[in-house]
């Protein structure tokens, strides 16, 4: 099965591709919102501010194109911002809304040095295709989803905890980057590709 990286004109998608490749995923790469709308397998690589990657997907109707393929049950993961904009709204873009799959704002850290970059540790709060390990992370905001039962795993960073992945039937979303996150990541991507 070929994973669709979606294509919304912003970030590197290198780091991800070389990861599948790696892997030894079949993928494209693509900005086609009707290739998306079908697609079985899809990965969102968000980086960028919540705003302005907003306005990219609904400049090019890749934002209804996503909410139909997670409706249709497309197996999706979304990545840093790309998890961000499942969510309501953010403090970071005030005004603009998300694509609304969940309920919940995404927030900005209050403590500690912003934005958080390096390693951290994710701690799984049910099973499902995470486990303990440090991952990577660059970022100002976290989402705070309304319905806690989709947290998949949280983190702690300047002595407070935020949720750092979340699941719900077949979505996928992390606030870090398997993508740069060595063996740990790798192994999530690999989970996420074959249903482990």
């Amino acid at each position: 099965m070929t994973v669709h990286v979606i294509n919304y004109g912003g970030g590197n998608v290198r780091s991800l591709c070389n990861a599948l490749e790696f892997l030894g995923a079949k993928y494209c790469i693509s900005s086609d919102p009707r290739v998306i709308e079908s697609a079985k397998q899809i990965i969102f690589p968000g980086v960028g501010s919540f705003g302005s990657v907003m306005d990219s997907l609904r400049e090019r109707n890749l934002d209804i194109a996503i909410i139909n393929a997670i409706n249709n049950k497309a197996k999706f993961f979304g990545i840093c911002v790309g998890m961000q904009a499942l969510f309501s709204e953010s403090e970071e873009s005030r005004g603009i809304t998300g694509l609304e799959i969940f309920d919940g704002k995404v927030i900005k850290f209050d403590k500690g040095k912003v934005p958080q970059i390096g390693w951290n540790k994710i701690e799984p709060v049910k099973e499902s295709i995470f486990q303990d390990s440090y991952v990577y992370f660059v970022n100002s905001y976290y989402p705070v989803p309304a319905d806690e039962n989709i947290i998949a795993c949280t983190s702690e960073y300047a002595e407070s905890t935020f949720c750092s992945a979340i699941n719900s039937e077949n979505i996928f979303a992390t606030q870090f980057h398997p993508e740069k996150s060595g063996k740990a990541g790798l192994n999530i991507l690999k989970r996420w590709l074959h249903d482990l």
